[in-house]
């Protein structure tokens, strides 16, 4: 039998007990009877997604997913959202992560800018290329906060931090630091604010909601190159994500990114067309769909026990179910859940923690657990991204 396989991936679903739930985690909490579902009728296991030593984010986690050892082949967040968007990486550059963001009386207030909407986004990023882009400085408009920026010959070394770990912070602890061209990085992020701040006063007179105050320079690295899952596997699949990190690894290991009309990477995405796009990958003739749904993390940096729970129970019936009712139909297909890393919502940002994951399918285990949490699998010893991947693909 030529097997198909589905990665599907509750972006930041895992979490640590809360009082308010009785002890329970939320995914421990949340109806999740798909997911259960995929446990009874395979196997339960905890991945450490996060190798020791590297900082818990998605790029790391999501390229565990897809087998690829991060110690092998990560050198930073931005040059795989570069390889998404299509931005060139030439050998002197460093591409960051240029993220909008609102910064009160010098504390980070919201790593989004209230989750900006893409068109006002664009409007703030051209004028900054206009105003501050040189040969050596170019900035490139994304998708809603996320943004990016390379700098030739500077800021590889720096040591930046995610604006989603200092919510409610001070930021001045958390500036670049290094001797790798850190003033000259730092002059920059100031010379934006005043930009950033013409261009959201004018959007805001002009009827349109606009919470932008600064950019927020992450995530720096040189560009990356990687073997794709045909050389590696002789796979070929698609990736589905509303999110440019996603679709930047997607692209790297050779797959097809295949867009969403109305996917936000929030709740309320558009589930149904994730899910269509990965039936029609499969219909298509390709062997493996990695689908990410980016709204368990979303709500978790917020800090939003309801929204979490609400995102979690979306990801279960409007992907999780529909994708099983594939399988009942396909009964080649095996379906692996995961999320890519644990954010916590008592401190709103990632955590290195191993998270659960349960798979089912034909030729793999069946262990018969009851349901997929972090509780069911807390007992096992925890395995690497790389032998999660060959369990899915070569196991059987």
């Amino acid at each position: 039998m030529k097997y198909k396989y589905a990665i599907l991936v509750g972006d930041g679903m895992a979490d640590f007990p809360i009082d308010e739930l009785g002890g329970k985690t939320p995914l421990e909490y949340a109806s999740t009877p798909n997911m259960d579902k995929v446990a009874a009728a395979g196997h339960v296991g905890m991945l450490a997604t996060i190798p020791a030593g590297y900082a818990p984010g998605s790029d790391v986690g999501n390229m565990s997913l897809m087998g690829y050892d991060p110690r092998n082949y990560f050198t930073g967040r931005a040059p795989i959202e570069a390889a998404s968007m299509g931005i060139p990486i030439g050998k002197d550059d460093v591409a960051f992560r240029c993220n909008l963001v609102s910064i009160d009386n010098g504390v980070m207030k919201d790593y989004s800018a209230g989750h900006i909407s893409t068109p006002v986004a664009h409007k703030i990023i051209n004028a900054l290329q206009e105003a501050l882009g040189t040969d050596e400085i170019k900035f490139y408009p994304g998708v809603s906060y996320r943004h990016l920026l390379t700098i030739k010959n500077t800021g590889a070394r720096l040591e930046c931090t995610p604006p989603h770990d200092i919510i409610n912070r001070p930021i001045d602890s958390y500036l670049p630091k290094g001797d790798d061209g850190r003033d000259y990085v730092l002059s920059l992020m100031n010379r934006a604010r005043d930009v950033v701040a013409k261009v959201s006063s004018e959007i805001n007179a002009g009827g349109d909601k606009c919470l932008a105050t600064d950019i927020w320079l992450w995530g720096q690295g040189p560009s990356v190159e990687f073997p794709t899952l045909q050389e590696r596997y002789g796979l070929t699949g698609s990736v589905i994500s509303a999110v440019d990190l996603v679709r930047g690894l997607g692209k790297l290991s050779g797959l097809t990114v295949r867009l969403v009309e109305g996917a936000t990477g929030y709740l309320g995405t558009n589930y149904a067309g994730k899910v269509s796009a990965a039936i029609n990958a499969f219909e298509s003739g390709e062997d493996f769909v990695f689908l990410h749904v980016e709204a368990p993390d979303e709500t978790s940096h917020e800090g939003d026990l309801k929204k979490k729970l609400q995102a979690i129970e979306e990801f279960d019936k409007f992907v999780v179910g529909e994708i099983l009712k594939y399988q009942s139909k396909n009964p080649n297909l095996r379906i692996a859940v995961s999320p890519d890393h644990v954010t916590a919502l008592s401190t709103r940002t990632h955590d290195a923690s191993p998270v659960p994951f349960c798979m089912c399918g034909p030729g793999l285990r069946v262990d018969g657990a009851d349901q997929y949490s972090e509780k069911s699998a807390q007992s096992i010893t925890p395995i690497g991204g790389a032998e999660f991947f060959d369990a899915l693909i070569k196991e059987g």
